[in-house]
């Protein structure tokens, strides 16, 4: 019987103690925090966006040029698997906007609840409060793991101890420690799926002002746009955030170059149609700004003498000049990035160990023998909609079976 060491007691490594143990072998589950799955609590604020209903290539496709490493994953554990298993522990889906499925508690805890229930009945040794400090590696194999007060030895080691984003609920980078002492290559860190930090002041004005159905592109040096998405914009203190904003705070991780963000606040519109609006109505009685705060949010539609240059008037006296400034405020509301949000705000960590050092079929090191990484730690990373979970308990699966099935089949090639 295999000795199966798991680090970290979040998403990935819930599932892959279990199925380990599930698997026949001796799991044991260390979690520095005093409880497991502190940071899957807080997924999907707090909700628990566990999956989607897209199939794999769509999945594959949300994580960019990294997914097609998952398809293996996905062939052995996705999500029928993970709401069959789920089910069986009690814990009843629903399913929402965009193919998001959460646990029809809208609890997110209910999951983690559930998936230390499935640990503790295979028989998973779970040891809360427990800090892995080092991997024991000799002989190009994993040795034990080094604990305080000693080395717990074991047949295999799975590194499931997420990235660095929510440093607050445990996951402060260890993984990337134990990668590289390994002679793993780290990709650079970067947060992602998070709010981006604008050089202009004016949003603060309008902090937690949301927007619907506003398409977001982003610009570069050039002004030609490299991403564009649609759906939902919040304005923050420093910035902008919501869903459009997390998917293309991506792009933004990975560009060297300044960048401009450019809101389409009527996308249904083309700029010719949104002209000859303005030519239609701009006539008769009435002031420029009664007419703005009918068609927009009325703080926004205060700010828009500044942003668009066009001060408050008769609308009889706007002329051709004012509609062209006009239209193009609305069309093309922009904002200059300073930065992306800090790695705290972040909800996921762009970057990680180098999945062509990874075995995508078995999740074990293609240096170390016996060692296995699963979940946020690997160099992959999605938008929002519930497909990063999915990854992490994919992954987590796929480890842990292998990791228990070692010996019987050798390690990865």
């Amino acid at each position: 019987m295999n000795t199966v060491i798991v680090i970290g007691g979040g998403a990935s490594g819930l599932v892959a103690a279990a199925a380990a143990a599930e698997a026949g072998a001796k799991a044991v589950l260390l979690e520095k925090n005093s409880a497991c799955g502190k940071k899957l609590n807080i997924t999907g604020k707090g909700r628990g966006n566990i999956t989607n209903t897209a199939d794999a290539d769509a999945f594959v496709e949300a994580f960019g040029k990294n997914g097609r490493f998952l398809y293996s994953a996905f062939s052995v554990y996705f999500r029928d698997e993970l709401l069959r298993d789920l089910k069986a522990l009690g814990v009843d889906t629903v399913t929402e906007r965009g193919g998001r499925i959460f646990p029809a508690a809208q609890k997110a805890s209910v999951v983690t609840g559930a998936l230390v229930r499935r640990c503790s009945a295979a028989g998973v040794r779970i040891r809360t409060g427990t800090k892995a400090l080092s991997i024991d590696v000799s002989d190009g194999r994993v040795r034990g793991v080094g604990v305080f007060g000693g080395v717990m030895r074991c047949d295999a080691a799975v590194v499931a101890t997420g990235g660095l984003s929510y440093p607050a609920t445990g996951s402060t980078g260890d993984g990337y420690g134990f990668a590289r002492a390994a002679g793993h290559t780290v990709t650079a860190l970067r947060p992602s799926l998070c709010g981006i930090v604008c050089r202009e002041k004016w949003p603060a004005s309008v902090s937690g002002l949301t927007l619907k159905n506003v398409t977001c592109s982003l610009l570069d040096a050039g002004g030609k746009a490299i991403a564009s998405e649609t759906g939902e914009l919040l304005f923050t203190h420093k910035g902008v955030s919501g869903p459009v904003i997390l998917t293309l705070s991506g792009r933004v991780a990975d560009s060297s170059g300044p960048l401009r963000l450019s809101i389409d606040l009527k996308p249904w519109l083309t700029r010719q149609e949104l002209e000859e609006e303005f030519r239609r109505e701009f006539t008769g009685k009435g002031r420029l700004r009664s007419w703005l705060d009918k068609h927009l949010p009325r703080s926004l539609a205060g700010l828009m003498p500044d942003l668009s240059g066009v001060s408050d008037r008769p609308l009889s006296s706007v002329t051709s000049a004012d509609r062209r400034a006009l239209a193009d405020a609305v069309k093309g509301l922009t904002l200059t990035v300073a930065s992306l949000c800090p790695m705290e705000e972040a909800i996921i960590t762009r970057g990680g160990v180098v999945l062509g050092e990874i075995n995508p079929g078995t999740m074990e090191s293609k240096r170390v023998g016996g060692l296995y990484f699963c979940g946020e730690v690997l160099d992959i990373d999605a938008r929002t909609g519930g497909y990063n979970l999915q990854a992490a308990f994919s992954t987590g699966y796929v480890a842990g079976v292998s990791a228990a099935r070692l010996r019987q089949e050798g390690p990865a090639e």
